[in-house]
């Protein structure tokens, strides 16, 4: 019942690549500049519940099962960084910031080292 266009929440969701080079930025960051500082990493984009389901399930070719349940008190519609900051200190830029793409390489990675080690 969220105020969104498909009614879910929409959130900014970002590859673990993306936070991993974000985090080396940082680091080199911290080696010429004193103190510390508070980054936003993300994309800016919001994508929604809904899609991400949508597409989990054409990547992995199969329904995911979903209960649907009442919002969580307090969560906001909308939650997506401003990357600015980081983009202008550190260098960085979500450089994997398509969903398909993002759920693509968790797919490949649960494939190769989850799902083989199961059977």
């Amino acid at each position: 019942d969220y105020p969104t266009a498909d009614g879910t929440c929409e959130r900014d969701y970002v590859h673990v690549e993306d936070l991993a080079e974000a985090h080396l930025a940082a680091l080199a960051f911290l080696e010429t500049t004193a103190g510390s500082q508070a980054f936003n990493l993300g994309t800016g984009q919001p994508v929604s519940v809904r899609e991400v389901l949508r597409t989990v399930e054409r990547v992995i070719g199969a329904r995911v099962p979903v209960t649907e349940a009442p919002r969580r008190p307090g969560d906001p519609p909308r939650l997506f960084a401003a990357p600015g900051r980081a983009e202008r200190d550190l260098g960085w830029v979500a450089t994997r910031s398509d969903i398909g793409s993002i759920i693509e390489s968790a797919a490949r990675w649960h494939r190769s080292h989850v799902f083989s080690k199961a059977v």
